[in-house]
């Protein structure tokens, strides 16, 4: 079976007794153990498309993986082609446009885009892969004053379920390109897009820490500053607990602490104008917040850049409230007993509540806060953290909406959840796409 594959392509082809199989098919999040039959590693778009003929002809589902952040569930059967060989990388500073292969990262799109003055709209952590978050919609730290990453896309190169590559843009098959800016699943393997910058080399940013008795009132005070706040400014807010490692740098070893995330692209003074109530709630801890520039704009959340396990489970809420602000302490506050490491919310709204000039197909935009719950200890992962999520769920369900976007549903992944994820058109106009690029359903489903 191997070595007819391997005659179709220039990548590996390896199956689970093959040297480097493990390797080849190893997630970044550490909770997915893939065992598929079969793994390409794909070194072309034609590779791609000779992988998903082959499978299309022998019966076996597709699955796909970049950077593998995404992996929540093991897969355990069919042929998984990994993009990450497709790392080509070109910054055109006179169109201000990147044309970014499937298997880089974003944080080597941000440093080579800097170089010119340049910034692409991307998430907040550097090691996210740029596909995986860009066809899910893709939120980030200018997610109020510029929209989802998804927005800023002008093309993509598309292999379809029989086996085709095509390109996917306003003008060509603009079907699809409507469904991959947030449909996220069985719509083909992207292996190539091209994304707008922006001009933009200095932010307002950074984060304020608060700890013990100064973290209630902190909160508290960002839950009524967003209520008001200026639509430049894009905030969240997260209690954490640090490990106490010798990794984490010792002012932060082992504390609980509420940190409160900033962006404002923009002037210095200004963004210090604004970010001065939050300053002012209550004493701060550490205070990272100032002009940055826009190249470490993944300084902001400060999010891990090694592999590790981990679970996210994911909401999206409407507006919240002082009530709000009681119960997520409660769960979460420096006291609280709770199996998360991290309690996240996003303020969202600005230009992430309004589409594109055409649609797109992200799912979520009337949303007002995402909340992501993150547990890292393995021994939780059966029982302990879906107990705990379910019950903060029904805890906090006159906020929670049953919408909710690809990228920050996290867990659970089910057929239930994925069917109120879009409105009712959206869902029939994504069936629709995917019978029409994969009518063999090739492409393996989430649930």
């Amino acid at each position: 079976m191997t070595s007819t594959l391997s005659a179709q392509v220039t990548g590996p082809v390896l199956a689970p007794y093959d040297e480097g199989y493990a390797d080849e098919v190893a997630a970044w999040n550490r909770v997915a153990t893939h065992t598929p039959d079969l793994v390409v590693g794909a070194a072309s778009a034609d590779d791609v498309a000779a992988a998903v003929r082959y499978a299309r002809d022998h019966g076996l589902h597709v699955t796909v993986q970049g950077t593998g952040h995404g992996a929540e569930a093991s897969v355990t059967s069919g042929l998984m082609i990994t993009t990450k060989r497709l790392d080509t990388l070109t910054i055109d500073p006179a169109t201000r446009t990147a044309t970014i292969g499937a298997g880089q990262q974003w944080g080597n799109v941000v440093a080579a885009a800097a170089e010119h003055g340049l910034l692409p709209i991307s998430g907040a952590a550097s090691t996210v892969g740029v596909v995986g978050l860009l066809v899910g919609g893709g939120l980030g730290p200018l997610a109020r004053s510029h929209g989802y990453a998804s927005d800023y896309v002008e093309s993509f190169t598309v292999v379809t379920g029989q086996g085709e590559v095509v390109e996917a843009s306003g003008t060509d098959h603009a079907d699809l390109y409507w469904a991959l800016r947030g449909g996220k699943w069985g719509l083909g393997i992207v292996t190539e897009v091209r994304v707008r910058l922006v001009e933009l080399t200095r932010l307002y940013a950074g984060s304020l820490m608060f700890e013990g008795a100064a973290i209630e009132p902190a909160f508290r005070a960002w839950v009524d500053y967003t209520a008001t706040a200026d639509d430049q400014v894009s905030t969240s807010a997260a209690i954490i607990r640090m490990p106490p490692f010798e990794q984490v740098p010792e002012p932060l070893r082992g504390r609980t602490l509420l940190t409160v995330r900033f962006a404002y692209p923009g002037d210095v003074d200004r963004g210090a104008s604004l970010a001065a109530p939050l300053r002012a709630a209550a004493p701060v801890y550490l205070d990272g917040l100032g002009e940055l520039p826009a190249g470490q704009i993944a300084r902001i959340h400060n999010d891990p850049t090694e592999p590790g396990a981990s679970q996210v489970y994911g909401l999206l809420l409407d507006p919240v409230d002082q009530d709000f602000a009681t119960a997520f302490l409660a769960a979460f506050g420096p006291e609280a007993e709770t199996p998360f490491v991290s309690a996240e919310l996003r303020h969202l709204g600005g230009a992430a509540a309004r589409d594109v000039e055409g649609g797109s197909a992200v799912a979520g935009r009337a949303g007002s806060f995402a909340c992501s719950l993150v547990g890292v200890r393995p021994d939780f992962f059966d029982k302990v953290l879906p107990d705990a999520a379910y019950d903060w769920q029904e805890a906090t369900a006159r906020w929670v909406r049953a919408d909710g976007n690809a990228n920050l549903m996290g867990l659970p992944v089910t057929a239930e959840r994925l069917a109120t994820m879009w409105s009712e058109g959206a869902n029939i106009r994504l069936g629709e796409v995917r019978w029409r690029y994969d009518p063999d359903g090739v492409f393996a489903k989430p649930a």
